[in-house]
């Protein structure tokens, strides 16, 4: 079959030319614009006669004439490139950024170029990196914040435990005191290998193998609700656990135990005035995971209006003066770090359910 040779006058190229939004261009390897489409005048601000009259350099940003200029001798060289990115100033002084695909024709002195607008792409990526930079440093400083108050509370901790080794119960003879102090002290022990678990946890961080256990579910939310058993009782909160004895998940000790005594005392000190305080626990279980669901009645929030916020760090929901917005924070993060996910429903005035899925 014979082939069937067309000319450029068979298929027009204005409008290829002429209506694409990038912007296209031939230049001269004298550093002149030679032709330009309308999109190289409506993005500049430019019109043709003045982006033809000026050299392609004094277009450019002062800082990137240097490397731009470079890669122009490669072209004189007769080396073409793509993705070349550099910044360009439109006629009312703003910086746009563009991705140029660039070709030489030796024989004519040309360049026949193509560039897209990558401005909004560019932005996106320095404000993505100055979240990472912020976050970067917030971890930093809750990392140094838990060294400190770990360090500095196992003094008085200690000095605690060495009052009960020396206390005689023998003596007193009141029930109720006995009681007291018997809850004080396992309290004290349960802080002392809370202060040292959080240790661990940061240690394994650094490592990025944070320790990995197969943890009885319901023996793990009873050690938590052990050591804070006074502020249960003081408050009068109603706790019901519908979880089975046997079951267990794959998780880090230190994580999990951060991660029920922050929904333990949310849920407390956004308690209900009106109504006793009530959290149930109950879980579920499918092939692929196991999920907690942690409700309580108290004061609630709107949770569908601030679904982005809820566990933001420093995001805080009510005008309660112990209200840090660090505690779900810590939640999200723990259960991240382990493969897992949470979500949360809440309404005002009728409550909160947090559901926590556990990858098995």
């Amino acid at each position: 079959m014979n082939s069937v040779q067309y000319s450029t006058k068979d298929y027009p190229l204005d409008p290829f030319f002429n209506d694409t939004l990038d912007l296209f261009c031939i230049a001269g390897f004298d550093g002149f614009f030679k032709k330009v489409n309308p999109a190289a005048s409506a993005l500049l601000g430019f019109s043709e006669e003045e982006l033809y009259s000026r050299s392609i350099k004094s277009f450019i940003h002062p800082s990137d004439q240097e490397s731009t200029w470079a890669f122009r001798q490669n072209l004189i060289n007769g080396k073409g490139f793509k993705n070349f990115e550099n910044r360009y100033l439109t006629k009312n002084g703003n910086t746009i950024w563009l991705s140029w695909t660039s070709i030489p024709v030796e024989n004519h002195d040309l360049v026949y170029a193509i560039a897209k607008d990558i401005t909004q792409s560019k932005q996106r990526e320095k404000e993505r990196n100055r979240l990472i930079t912020d976050l970067t440093q917030i971890n930093k400083e809750l990392k140094n914040i838990t060294y400190t108050a770990s360090h500095d509370l196992r003094t008085p901790v200690n000095n605690l435990m060495a009052v009960f080794s020396l206390l005689d119960t023998s003596t007193i003879h009141d029930e109720e005191t006995k009681e007291f102090i018997d809850i004080l002290k396992s309290a004290t022990d349960q802080l002392k290998d809370t202060l040292n678990e959080y240790v661990d946890v940061l240690n394994e961080k650094n490592t990025h193998h944070a320790k990995i256990q197969t943890l009885n579910l319901k023996a793990n939310l009873y050690e938590v609700l052990t050591s804070i058993q006074l502020l249960i009782d003081e408050t009068d909160t109603e706790v019901e656990i519908h979880i089975p004895d046997n079951m267990s998940i794959s998780f880090n000790k230190g994580k999990l135990k951060s991660i029920f005594l922050n929904l333990f005392t949310n849920a407390i000190k956004y308690a209900h005035t009106e109504r006793r305080t009530k959290i149930q626990i109950k879980v579920y279980e499918s092939e692929e995971n196991i999920k907690l669901t942690f409700s309580d009645n108290g004061i609630g929030f709107d949770s569908e209006n601030n679904a982005d916020k809820v566990f933001g760090l420093n995001q805080s929901f009510h005008k309660n003066n112990d209200s840090k917005g660090v505690g779900l924070y810590l939640v999200y993060n723990h259960l991240k770090d382990m493969g897992g996910n949470i979500s949360v429903e809440s309404v005002i005035n009728k409550g909160t359910k947090f559901t926590l899925t556990f990858r098995k």
